[in-house]
């Protein structure tokens, strides 16, 4: 079977604004998405911008290109909130389910790299965010009374919590708000950074390093079936060729620089020039 690739920017805009935007590779530009159901986005925060609390339908990891970013994190059924503070080459593996929310808090803008299995996901190719409150929030479709009712919260505290958030997807923060301080003892467990050539597993003088993120040095993607590398070339450096035995897909990101990429298909014919 004929494997056609193509190589796109991230096309579709899901949300756009003064605090940032949330972007897609969408399936009509990159058919092999939906087909190999995996999908990719791109989360840019401006300086105070904040990705709305949500959970997702997809397993996923998150990759800081560029800025530093506050993150909060709750699984299923836990009632810990764990809070982290990445920079760029950090790489957050986020679950499906987990409800997460996303602040910049520097002085410059922040990129994160959404990369991961849309293979259970509402639409394949595609990641689905489901928010709690706001106008597009789940809380929004119930009456007040009935929220109140359903949390224990009395007519001022249910319809604060329905209607106050006017802002959707992405909102403006004040400067000067204040968040949660980091938790302790995450780096290792909940993110690791997959830039920093000190862990490389192969190091050529001159040629460049790859990084590769497993199970070993985050547990946690065992839990995800996901799995990372992370890639550096030096000028007129070439890497050597590169196979996948098991059957696995692969997503390549360039974040970085530019050169010549060359994929041959199953059948000994080139796939991508």
């Amino acid at each position: 079977m004929e494997t056609k690739m193509v190589v796109e920017k991230a096309d579709k805009t899901l949300f756009e604004g003064d605090s940032g935007g949330l972007y897609a590779w969408s399936n009509s530009k990159t058919p092999l998405l939906s087909d190999l159901k995996v999908g990719a986005g791109k989360l840019l925060l401006h300086p105070f911008g904040f990705f709305l609390p949500h959970y997702g339908d997809s397993n996923k990891i998150c990759f800081v290109l560029e800025g530093t970013v506050t993150v909060g994190l709750v699984t299923p059924n836990s009632p810990e909130e764990k809070v982290l503070l990445i920079k760029k080459g950090d790489a957050v593996p986020v679950s499906m389910g987990v409800v997460s929310w996303w602040f910049n808090g520097g002085d410059s803008d922040a990129v994160i790299l959404l990369l991961g299995d849309s293979s259970k996901s509402l639409v394949p190719g595609q990641f689905t965010y489901y928010f709690g409150v706001g106008p597009l929030g789940l809380l929004a479709g119930f009456q007040s009374d009935y929220v109140g009712k359903t949390f224990g919260l009395d007519q001022k505290e249910s319809e604060n919590i329905v209607n106050s958030q006017q802002g959707d997807v992405l909102v403006q923060l004040d400067q000067g708000i204040k968040f949660p301080a980091p938790s302790n003892h995450t780096k290792g467990k909940l993110y690791a950074n997959v830039e920093d050539p000190s862990g490389a597993a192969v190091v050529v003088k001159g040629g460049g390093y790859i990084n590769y993120l497993t199970e070993k040095k985050l547990p946690m993607l065992s839990e995800i079936g996901l799995s990372a590398k992370f890639l550096k070339l030096e000028g007129n450096a070439m890497s050597a060729l590169d196979y996948v035995a098991d059957g696995s897909v692969a997503i390549c990101y360039i974040a970085k620089g530019s050169g010549r990429v060359k994929v041959v298909g199953s059948e000994g014919k080139p796939a991508l020039r």
